[in-house]
C-alpha cells in the first residue's frame, strides 16, 4: 500500500487491539492520512476530558465536557460486517473494474 494510506475507512465498525481502551468496539468518526497508517477518531473511545468557557454566542454551556480525541490507526482492527471478527483487510478487483476490501477470515467484500 503507497505511504499515507489505510485500509481503515470513516464509518467502518473497529476494534481497539492497543492501550488503555483495547477490547472496545466503536465507529470510525473522522480518519486522517498521515505516516504510520494515520490516526482515527473512534466513537466511544480514547475519551479526555475538557473545560470549556461559556459562550452564549454559539449556545454552548461551560463545564467540563468529555469527548473523543483522535488515536494511531495501527491500534484498530477493521471489523468484518458480514462475519463480525476482526479481520485483516485484502484487495481484490471485481469484474466491473472496481477494487473493493475483502475480509481475510471469510472472503467477503467489506465495500458496499
Amino acid at each position: 500500500m503507497a505511504a499515507g494510506q489505510s485500509s481503515i475507512k470513516k464509518d467502518d465498525s473497529v476494534l481497539v487491539i492497543a492501550g488503555r481502551d483495547r477490547g472496545k468496539r466503536g465507529r470510525v468518526l473522522r480518519m486522517t492520512p498521515g505516516k504510520g497508517g494515520g490516526s482515527v477518531v473512534v466513537e466511544g473511545v480514547n475519551l479526555i476530558k475538557r473545560h470549556t468557557k461559556p459562550n452564549p454566542q454559539k449556545n454552548v454551556k461551560g463545564g467540563i465536557v468529555e469527548r473523543e480525541t483522535s488515536m494511531n490507526a495501527a491500534k484498530v482492527q477493521l471489523v468484518c460486517p458480514q462475519c463480525g471478527e476482526p479481520t485483516r483487510i485484502g484487495h481484490q478487483w471485481l469484474e466491473d473494474g472496481r477494487k473493493v476490501r475483502i475480509c481475510r477470515k471469510c472472503e467477503g467484500v467489506v465495500d458496499k
